[in-house]
């Protein structure tokens, strides 16, 4: 098993997606690169720890390779191999111009990930009826389910 870890945002909506991925065992939502230690939801929000929202992937390389997991805003790799890889699909990406403007994610080398408190974890699986869930997690899961579908876990 090898680990990964992405800053996208809000990580209720990282962690749904990344949880219906074949080879990936475990999704943790919390914060990483921020100079507080072990920082709540309430801290991380101020925006005075420094911290990211992330999602923490315990997932098998042999199952989902480590490039198919990249799509976020910010790239914590674990080894150096992760960063050349990482670095590698951003280059592609921008030189075939799939999106309108250059990819701003930022490539950093994971420090200390606290996970997020327990009622952060499996939100949507566990909220998916709120409001919330419903108006913004719900569409991007569906849309990873329409373009993503071979890398699927089987339901």
């Amino acid at each position: 098993m090898a680990k990964a870890t992405f800053g996208g945002g809000c990580f209720w909506c990282t962690e749904a997606v990344y949880a219906q991925i074949k080879g990936v065992e475990s999704v943790v939502s919390g914060y990483i690169g921020g100079q507080v230690e072990n920082p709540t939801y309430k801290q991380v929000c101020s925006g005075l720890t420094g911290h990211a929202e992330a999602v923490e992937i315990t997932y098998d390389p042999a199952v989902v390779p480590y490039e198919k997991l990249l799509d976020r805003s910010a790239i914590f790799y674990h080894d150096d191999e992760q960063k050349k890889v990482a670095q590698q699909v951003i280059i592609r990406l921008n030189a075939a111009k799939v999106f309108p403007s250059k990819i701003v994610t930022t490539l950093e080398p994971a420090t200390v990930f606290y996970p997020a408190e327990d009622y952060h974890q499996d939100y949507f699986a566990l909220n998916g009826f709120q409001p919330y869930c419903q108006a913004v997690i719900a569409p991007k899961v569906t849309k990873v389910r329409k373009v993503f579908k071979e890398l699927l876990k089987d339901e």
